[in-house]
């Protein structure tokens, strides 16, 4: 037996891992991931920003956890020598009417304890010559990183540590008895002490798998993107965003400097047919169904109707995909993109149409189910673990198996 069984091999989930052995380092510890490798979701479909947390209210865990967790990454990063930089970000108003927007974004930075600064329109024209702006936060301590390496070294040290991967394992049903889980797969039936659901774009039915309603389902959106063309690249010094719509749950496009060196485009935000749908033409009749029928989702819909037609107007064509792209640097033209890898967004929507803001933990007799963990996770994510692993019922016959 177990003492944790860990659903889910993208970066939350071995962050976890990691949590586990710092706290109990004699621990069982068993990760399941249903793909035959690991991070080839969302934590590999990520465009690899180490995000500061300037965006997020204040006191709420996205906030927290994203200014702690892009020190900590970093400090993982330096540590075990994976290639990062820290190379800061703008945020850019390109119109008299976005400055207010801005200042108020900047000052949400300030409540936040960020050590940001309000540029004027010459000094970010010394910052990136190319962009055309009004005026921009600037944002030091933003940085990229392949969130891909960083999951490697997290599993290579749970291997270290004793654990067990299991890989092309997709779990199917989970028993909470007293005393034990039994987590049945398509391989085998695995007996654990305690299960915490990393599932991400499945943490929804892994949840109800286990027996417990969430009261909200997770709804996937597309993030699709263009890349620069090589000779483009010295148009994007640092990482471009806009001024947020506060109208629109996401951060429009934006330019993003790749640790590869590439530069990314992007994304729009349109529905997937398909959890995992990272093309166009993906499309899985379980996945639509449930999201067409279900009312939260029709809620979302009717409040953000012009907004998701402009999202899905950019998703078929790419010359208004450029005019959105334009507003932040005029001299893109569409001969300088090519198209790059979509990534999908697990959102968690409740029945009422309100998107789940803030990452979601729910506890469960014998199980730990994060629900809820979009953009900054995979900053985030070795917060998330201590979090999760602070979270633990540790009841007699847990502690009596695992503590020093």
């Amino acid at each position: 037996m177990y003492d944790f069984a860990i659903i889910g091999g993208g970066i939350v989930g071995l962050s976890t891992g990691i949590a586990l052995y710092d706290r109990y380092p004699n621990a069982k510890v068993l990760v399941l991931e249903k793909e035959n490798v690991l991070a080839d979701h969302q934590t590999g479909h990520n465009s690899g920003v180490i995000h500061s947390g300037i965006y997020y209210k204040p006191g709420s865990f996205k906030a927290r956890f994203a200014k702690a967790g892009s020190r900590s990454m970093i400090e993982f990063c330096r540590k075990h020598d994976i290639e990062h930089d820290i190379c800061g970000k703008v945020i850019v108003a390109t119109k008299q009417e976005e400055l207010p927007l801005l200042d108020n974004l900047f000052s949400r930075g300030l409540e936040n304890e960020l050590a940001i600064q309000k540029i004027s329109e010459g000094e970010l024209k010394e910052i990136e010559p190319h962009v055309n702006g009004v005026g921009a936060i600037r944002v030091p301590m933003a940085g990229i990183v392949n969130y891909r390496q960083v999951s490697e070294k997290f599993s290579e040290i749970i291997l270290q540590h004793g654990g067990e991967i299991r890989l092309g394992t997709k779990v199917e049903k989970i028993i909470e008895k007293k005393g034990e889980v039994l987590i049945e797969t398509n391989k085998q039936t695995y007996k654990a002490r305690l299960v915490i659901n990393c599932a991400g774009l499945q943490s929804d039915r892994v949840a109800k798998a286990a027996g417990y309603k969430t009261d909200m389902k997770i709804v996937p959106f597309r993030g699709e993107y263009f890349k620069l063309k090589p000779e483009k690249r010295y148009l994007v010094k640092h990482l471009i965003y806009p001024v947020p719509n506060p109208k629109f749950p996401f951060l429009g496009v934006h330019f993003t400097r790749m640790i590869s060196g590439e530069v990314d485009a992007g994304p729009n935000a349109v529905l997937s047919f398909k959890r995992e749908g990272y093309k166009k033409t993906d499309f899985n009749l379980k996945d639509f169904a449930e999201v067409m029928g279900y009312p939260g989702f029709w809620k979302l819909a009717s409040g953000f109707m012009k907004e998701g037609i402009d999202e899905m107007v950019r998703s078929v064509s790419k010359a208004k995909f450029v005019e959105s792209l334009q507003q932040l640097i005029p001299e893109i033209q569409a001969d300088d993109l090519v198209p790059a890898p979509a990534g999908v967004r697990a959102q968690a929507l409740k029945n009422n149409g309100v998107m789940v803001d803030d990452f979601h933990i729910i506890l469960g007799e014998s199980s730990v189910h994060v629900c809820n963990a979009p953009s900054p996770a995979a900053t985030a994510s070795i917060e998330i673990g201590k979090e999760v692993v602070n979270r633990i019922p540790v009841q007699g016959h847990l502690k009596m198996s695992v503590a020093l």
